[in-house]
């Protein structure tokens, strides 16, 4: 195993025992018909922990480990992850303007981690993240971020919409990055509570997220080429916010 690579832990009573140990599980894998209480556990326990849980065949179980997987496997994850109701109160305890970046469909991990870096420079209070469809945080990730995958709280969240409707109830604006927008990012107000959605490249901001975002915008540029990558458009969001809360304290 490579340093910063995520433990693996295999075996039907290891796996169900860290997870109840509470230990930072990336993701389950469980093979292919396998039936009985095994299968009733791992996916109750999931689900009530928000671990995503993937059904595999053997063959690619076999892959990770040469040992008795007994048909289940974990991998541990490089950090830990937070739930959003659990940052967002103290952010306002502290007196702080909560600033909180969305990532909807970023899977490359260099992408993630430069984006994270960007976040942690820019003084961004949390990373929040879907469940499935999201960039694995591995030992790339991490390299990428520059050890700011270490220091900011990343939320993994089983629905977005759930917790963009809590971020909207706790008086936070969304703001999304859109090609198609009217408003430079220039032009926007970051001064309030903010959350910035970023979606991926070729796809954008999921449907349902996009319905619930109240302003969008976009970075103007000069040349012909398609459009920034998205950690560098993130990071320009991200050092406009910055700018502007620097200007009014």
């Amino acid at each position: 195993m490579q340093k910063n690579e995520p433990t693996l832990i295999y075996g039907r009573h290891p796996v169900v025992d860290a997870a109840r140990a509470g230990a930072p599980i990336d993701k389950i894998f469980l093979q292919q018909g396998t039936r009985g209480e095994i299968e009733k556990e791992l996916r109750h326990l999931c689900k009530e922990l928000d671990i995503p849980l993937q059904v595999a065949p053997k063959e690619r179980l076999d892959k990770f480990t040469k040992g008795n997987h007994q048909g289940v496997l974990a991998f541990l994850s490089l950090i830990t992850y937070h739930r959003i109701e659990d940052v967002l109160p103290g952010v306002y305890e502290k007196g702080e303007v909560p600033l909180l970046l969305i990532l909807d469909g970023i899977t490359d991990v260099r992408n993630f981690g430069a984006i994270a870096r960007s976040a942690e420079c820019c003084g961004v209070h949390a990373i929040i993240i879907p469940q499935k469809g999201s960039a694995q945080i591995n030992a790339d990730a991490m390299k990428a971020s520059a050890g700011a995958l270490s220091k900011i709280p990343v939320c993994r969240e089983n629905s977005l919409v759930n917790a963009v409707n809590l971020l909207r109830s706790s008086g936070i604006r969304l703001l999304a990055a859109d090609l198609e927008a009217k408003s430079p990012v220039f032009k926007m107000d970051f001064t309030t509570p903010v959350a910035l959605v970023i979606g991926a490249e070729d796809e954008g901001i999921s449907h349902a997220v996009s319905r619930m975002v109240n302003e969008r915008f976009i970075i103007p540029q000069k040349g012909t080429t398609d459009s920034f990558n998205v950690s560098v458009a993130t990071g320009i969001a991200l050092y406009e916010v910055m700018r502007q809360r620097f200007e009014t304290n």
